[in-house]
């Protein structure tokens, strides 16, 4: 099955929740970006198409994935955004043990209850200022990374994270009814399989869909959720 191509296909049909962030042709950036989707078109197992490609910089990798992350998960929430609304979810969260409470340091100083459509809408504008920012985010090969990139990334996945949380928990019979789940489930694997590959994300993160996890990524070694 061409993984790549049928989930595009189908959130091509979609709303878009934010516009996509593209790379440049002809940067080396836009080249690990097509050999990326290379991998997926291959039908490479996933957990080989996330392996850092010989001779590469791993920053570039992480740049690449972070933002092909960041476009997916848009669209995967454009699914689900009209029934995510102040009334159905009132509190960003991920089932009644885990709550998630925003804070940006600007306008938001304090950890902030948010209904779940304002915290994501802050999210994506907060991460989309980030990529688009060519101090954190270089788009050619004359400008360094800045020292903390790593962390700077490990945050955003760590965000995004959160927003699969919120749509599977709370949003999951709406992927069912759009016959989304399997599409959805193909980008939670490759999301997985890359933060596990390099240690990006905390384990206590993952709880809350740590049993969903452990049975759609059941050919992952499960004592990776020790690390």
């Amino acid at each position: 099955m061409n993984i790549a191509v049928s989930f595009s296909s189908f959130f091509e049909k979609g709303k878009t929740f934010r516009p996509k962030k593209k790379f440049s042709p002809g940067t080396l950036k836009y080249s690990l970006h097509k050999q990326a989707q290379a991998s997926l078109n291959s039908g490479v197992n996933l957990q080989e198409a996330i392996k850092l490609p010989p001779g590469e910089d791993f920053n570039d990798w992480l740049a690449v994935h972070v933002v092909d992350f960041f476009n997916r998960i848009n669209l995967i929430y454009g699914t689900v955004c009209e029934q995510c609304t102040d009334t159905t979810c009132p509190r960003m969260s991920g089932g009644p043990k885990y709550e998630y409470l925003w804070q940006d340091g600007d306008k938001y100083k304090k950890p902030t209850h948010l209904p779940a459509n304002k915290y994501i809408s802050l999210l994506m504008d907060w991460i989309e200022s980030q990529i688009n920012d060519e101090s954190i985010f270089p788009v050619t090969t004359d400008v360094q990374f800045p020292k903390n990139f790593a962390s700077v990334c490990k945050k955003i996945l760590t965000r995004l994270y959160r927003v699969f949380v919120h749509v599977y928990v709370h949003h999951f019979d709406r992927l069912m009814s759009i016959g989304a789940e399997p599409h959805v489930n193909t980008c939670y694997k490759h999301f997985y399989y890359f933060v596990m590959e390099f240690s990006l994300l905390n384990s206590k993160e993952l709880e809350p869909l740590k049993e969903m996890t452990l049975r759609i990524c059941c050919d992952f070694h499960v004592s990776n959720y020790n690390k």
